[in-house]
Order: C-alpha cells, then sequence, then structure tokens
C-alpha cells in the first residue's frame, strides 16, 4: 500500500479550540500526511475563537464544556451530518486521540465497517482524579482506557517509558511508539534575549528557574510552589518566571506572589522566553512525553523533572538534568539549588540536552506512525483479523 491510498479519519477531543501539546502534534502530523499523497479528514469539535488556525478539514462534532473546566469541550455524538461526511469520505484508517465518548463511538464503528483502528496516548488520564480528590477512581478509569484500547489494532505511546507503562497495564498487544518532534529554528539557545530579561526586572547575573506549561492542577503546580518555598527558606536567591496561561493561574499567582508570569507566549517568543530562562522545572507526572522538557533541552537548558512517563525517556540523569521521584519536594530543591549554584555545571548539563534534542524532528517521527498505519492497513487488506476486544 502507498500514502496516496490512505484515507485516515481523525477523532480528536480537542484539536485547536485550546492550545497544547497533544493538539499541536496532530496539527503537524495531519499537515505531513496530506505532504506525502494521503487524504486526511478530521472529527472534532470546533468554537468560534480557535486558539490557532487548524490543519486540514475539520468536521464539527457536537459538544458541552467540560464540567469545571469549561475552556475544554465534551464531544457528545456524531451528528447525522458528521455520520454521513464519514460514510461518504470512506476512511481505510481511523486515529482516535482521546478516550471520550464519541472515540468509543467511532471504534464501534470503524469495526463495525471492517477498517482498522489506531489510538495515540497523549496523557495519562487515568492520574487526573489524584488532582482533585478522587483518587479512588484511578483503578476504575484504568479499566475504561483498557477497554478502549483493547478494541484498537494497535496504539501508540510518545516515549518508550510510556509504552513500557501501557504494556505493563495490558492496554493493548500492539504497543508503538510515536514520538514528538521540536521545531529547532524556534527552539534554539540563539533566542536567548537578556533585554527581555531585563525587560521583566531581571538582572543579568540572577539565575531563573522557569515553569513552562498549562496552569492547571495536574501539571504539579503544588509541587512546584512547594519546591520554590524550600529554596527561599535555604535563603538560595533566585527568580521565577512562569510561562504559560490557564484556570490555576490566580491560584498559582497567589501561592507564588514574587513570580514573573509572562502569560501564553507563542511562535518565536515562546522560543525567547524558554531560552532566557537557566533551569527548566518541570514536576508534572500526568505527560506521557513532555514536549516542554525537549524544548526546553533543545535551548540549552538544564531540566530539572519528575522521574515519570515522557520526561525519563529525554533527561538522561546527572548529565542533561536530575530525575526525581514524584513529588519529593526535598530533591527537588536539592537538584534546583546545585544548578543555581554552579554554573559550570548548568552549562555542561544544558549543552547535553541540546545535543540530544538534535536528534528529534518532526518529519521523522511523522514518518515513523505513517508507516505503522501502512503495515496496519495491509495486514488487514490481506486477510489479517482485527483485535477481539476487551478480553484479547
Amino acid at each position: 500500500m502507498q500514502p496516496s491510498e490512505l484515507r485516515v479519519a481523525l477523532f480528536s477531543g480537542n484539536y485547536n479550540y485550546v492550545r497544547d501539546g497533544a493538539n499541536q502534534a496532530l496539527n503537524r502530523l495531519v499537515g505531513y500526511l496530506q505532504r506525502q499523497g494521503a487524504q486526511v479528514r478530521i472529527y472534532s469539535p470546533r468554537t468560534d475563537k480557535p486558539a490557532f488556525a487548524s490543519v486540514g478539514k475539520v468536521v464539527n462534532i457536537p459538544s458541552v464544556p467540560f464540567p469545571g473546566r469549561g475552556e475544554y469541550r465534551l464531544p457528545l455524538l456524531i451528528s447525522p451530518h458528521a455520520r454521513t461526511d464519514l460514510k461518504k469520505f470512506a476512511p481505510n484508517m481511523v486515529h482516535v486521540a482521546s478516550p471520550e465518548f464519541v472515540s468509543h463511538r467511532a471504534v464501534t464503528i470503524a469495526r463495525a465497517r471492517g477498517v482498522p483502528v489506531v489510538a495515540s496516548v497523549h496523557t495519562r488520564f487515568e492520574t487526573y482524579p489524584r488532582y482533585y480528590g478522587l483518587t479512588f477512581l484511578e483503578p476504575a478509569v484504568a479499566a475504561i482506557l483498557r477497554r478502549f484500547y483493547r478494541r484498537c489494532d494497535a496504539i501508540f505511546a510518545p516515549s518508550e517509558s510510556m509504552a513500557q507503562l501501557l504494556r505493563e497495564q495490558r492496554m493493548n498487544y500492539d504497543v508503538g511508539i510515536w514520538s514528538r518532534g521540536v521545531d529547532h529554528e524556534v527552539f534554539t539557545p540563539t533566542r536567548r534575549s537578556m533585554d527581555w530579561r531585563r525587560a521583566l526586572g531581571i538582572h543579568d547575573n540572577d539565575v531563573v528557574v522557569g515553569f513552562l506549561g498549562r496552569l492547571v492542577m495536574e501539571k504539579g503546580l503544588d509541587v512546584f510552589s512547594d519546591t520554590i518555598d524550600r529554596l527561599r527558606r535555604r535563603g538560595i536567591a533566585h527568580r521565577v518566571l512562569i510561562v504559560g496561561e490557564g484556570p490555576a493561574r490566580a491560584w498559582f499567582e497567589q501561592r507564588l506572589p514574587d513570580a514573573i508570569f509572562t502569560g501564553q507566549q507563542t511562535g518565536t517568543d515562546l522560543g525567547r522566553a524558554l531560552a532566557s530562562m537557566d533551569i527548566l522545572f518541570n514536576p508534572s507526572v500526568t505527560e506521557t512525553f513532555g514536549n516542554v522538557t525537549l524544548e526546553a533541552m533543545a535551548v540549552g537548558l538544564p531540566v530539572v523533572a519528575a522521574r515519570a512517563t515522557g520526561s525519563e525517556s529525554l533527561v538522561d540523569d546527572g548529565v542533561s538534568g536530575r530525575l526525581i521521584a514524584p513529588g519529593g519536594v526535598e530533591a527537588f530543591a536539592d537538584s534546583l539549588a546545585t544548578y543555581i549554584g554552579d554554573d559550570a555545571m548548568r552549562r555542561a548539563a544544558g549543552h547535553a540536552g541540546a545535543t540530544a534534542a538534535q536528534r528529534y524532528t518532526w518529519d521523522a517521527v511523522n514518518q515513523t506512525l505513517l508507516d505503522a498505519y501502512l503495515r496496519i492497513a495491509e495486514h488487514r487488506r490481506s486477510g489479517g483479523k482485527p483485535p477481539k476486544g476487551p478480553l484479547g
């Protein structure tokens, strides 16, 4: 089978109405597939004010604001219009990018029509309840995810550490890697700007500990704040720079009144903001890859991160940064203090990270997924059987 024979239906709960690493990766994938001659149709909720222009034709999926997190949309159903469009498009590959109601239905329709299905895993949904006092729900969420992913022909994780976790959780028997790339023209050490730092009130000899990401509790904002408190109590001089936006911003600003908040940055402005930090601190355990970790490495920053899926596949502990047990506030503070106090160590770790980041390019990682599409489609076309479902 050739790429030009592919007709891919992509189902996503968020393709472009809120900017995040997952949907930007999906947009890059669609652009790459189209350049290789494949046809792609996206089925996703749409809004009047999207966060960025989408790539490809998007068919609207009816949705409502997600309870308690109104910036996100909850897809409700595959409407008659979308169902008619899907039938006319006649995909020979279905890609589901989020395990919500509509994607469950899309898998059912695909299986009924004999169309192979792949799923990409973008976040650890089973960990979310712990950030809202609902830890007891984690086993139930994991069971629902297992039922969903086992109905797919294959699933793809963005890192080997996440892929191994999915295997251990028995989510599917065919677990592949669809990694992430980095735009080396945007994320480069040359974007560092002392003038930009000075405009924010940062002195040239200040060491800046940075955070980059959506300001939501599941990004580990509590651990970040507690760690900064430890540094201050120890009398370790530093500045804190927060780049990002989200519903927890007011909480974060109150928790870190001396931090500098820039709001959301994009494009070369984001590259400048990240390169103008001195250390990236990423305590999150919910990412399956950690785009911000890779971007920080690309601009030459040492990264202090939680030893969790994603980051542990990127950060070479003790070389390009430090990996600390999740929630280990004292250990996080120790590592940050070491980098703050040792310019040579900070530069060496940043250089190691920038060197490692060079091998991550978008075209290479998207070609890997395209090859997997073709392998799975050819297997099914030659008489291969679909997965049996939840019981394997």
